[in-house]
């Protein structure tokens, strides 16, 4: 995973709606940049959510939310329309993001090993540089996580 003060690698990825999406996109302000498994998964749906509960709160502070996965855009639309998630998803399917911010590893689940995501979450500078990283994140907390030290930063 990269390290805080790390300069966060750009990238160019498709939203739920098909738009072209650029982290360059976002220069001169704060980004919160997490990464999950899948869509429609139980911690998945439940850390979505709760990005969405406190949306307004992320809007008043002026800080996007994207949210990343390997879902195909059609997935992450679904997803967005089902729970009703007001914040970008990005995805990422040649997982070329998610290894770039060394999100993509080896897990292990009931003994057995497996590639996959680590949810685990960014908070980029105005600069464009890693300022906090969360790594390993609880999928009901990470949203309130990232609020808390925000508002700690005003």
């Amino acid at each position: 995973m990269l390290e805080q003060g790390t300069k966060a690698p750009d990238f160019t990825l498709m939203d739920q709606q098909g738009q072209s999406v650029s982290l360059s996109d976002f220069r001169g302000q704060k980004v919160v940049l997490y990464f999950y498994p899948r869509d429609n998964t139980p911690g998945c749906t439940k850390q979505a959510c709760a990005f969405a509960s406190v949306w307004e709160q992320f809007q008043q502070l002026g800080v996007p939310v994207l949210g990343v996965s390997k879902d195909s855009v059609a997935s992450h639309q679904k997803f967005a329309e089902k729970y009703q998630l007001p914040f970008i998803l990005l995805s990422d399917p040649e997982l070329t993001v998610l290894n770039a911010y060394g999100v993509w590893q080896e897990k292990k689940l009931y003994g057995k090993v497996s590639m996959g995501v680590v949810r685990s979450t960014y908070l980029i500078s105005e600069e464009g540089l890693i300022e906090k990283v969360w790594p390993k994140v609880k999928p009901e907390q990470n949203a309130g996580e990232i609020l808390e030290w925000l508002r700690k930063e005003e």
